[in-house]
């Protein structure tokens, strides 16, 4: 018998990773289960997450790079949401022993602030340190990809934002970085390639979180 366990589980990778479709096949298989979870996303999660999200996306510099936000002011954006978040999604969340599956969270702000942009990490493990308390991922997906691959897949997209329209050259130096990150914690972190549009990834990734869950 399934004895009621509360995990956070997040999905990480570059754009065209493959990451919300794995998300929304991982919920499918659980509710085949009768598991239910908890999706949400960052940055966002909450209403006023939602609109930091929409600044922090928005093409503003569009045609103007004296437009855009410094390295600094876009992180604590980051961040800011992410505060909202914790507070007001995560933390309830957890504390009602809920499942809950987030894409993106601290790794993606590591990956693509701090090595991609070279924001400096001390400020933001230091704001880390106040606003997540306890608060850890207990299970890690980082999905790597052809980068070649991934930007034909953004390509098909009916809607794109800015972070969508990095240089190959980035995305390859954010990837590298997820890697990175998923060597230095090996006990939460799993890497699976998912490049090819098959359904072996949605397989491993199920039996996984079920192994987690004491299935």
């Amino acid at each position: 018998m399934y004895k009621k366990k509360n995990i956070f589980i997040t999905f990480e990778g570059i754009e065209g990773s493959g990451k919300s479709y794995q998300i929304k096949k991982l919920n499918n298989n659980l509710k085949k289960i009768n598991i239910k979870a908890f999706l949400t996303r960052e940055p966002g999660g909450t209403k006023n997450a939602e609109k930091i999200r929409e600044v922090i996306l928005d093409d503003y510099f569009e045609g103007n790079s004296k437009k855009q936000f410094d390295k600094y002011t876009d992180t604590l954006l980051y961040l800011a949401a992410r505060n909202e978040h914790i507070v007001k999604k995560l933390k309830p969340s957890i504390r009602k022993k809920k499942i809950v599956i987030c894409d993106r969270f601290i790794d993606s702000t590591l990956a693509y602030q701090v090595y991609g942009k070279g924001v400096n990490k001390l400020l933001v493990d230091s704001v880390h340190k106040y606003i997540l308390g306890k608060i850890k991922p207990d299970l890690t997906f980082i999905l790597k990809v052809n980068v070649s691959k991934a930007l034909y897949r953004i390509k098909k997209r009916r809607k794109i934002n800015r972070y969508d329209k990095f240089s190959k050259s980035f995305y390859t130096n954010v990837q590298k970085a997820f890697i990175k990150i998923a060597k230095k914690d090996k006990k939460r972190c799993v890497v699976f390639d998912n490049t090819k549009d098959s359904n072996l990834v949605e397989k491993l990734i199920f039996k996984k979180v079920l192994k987690t869950l004491g299935k």
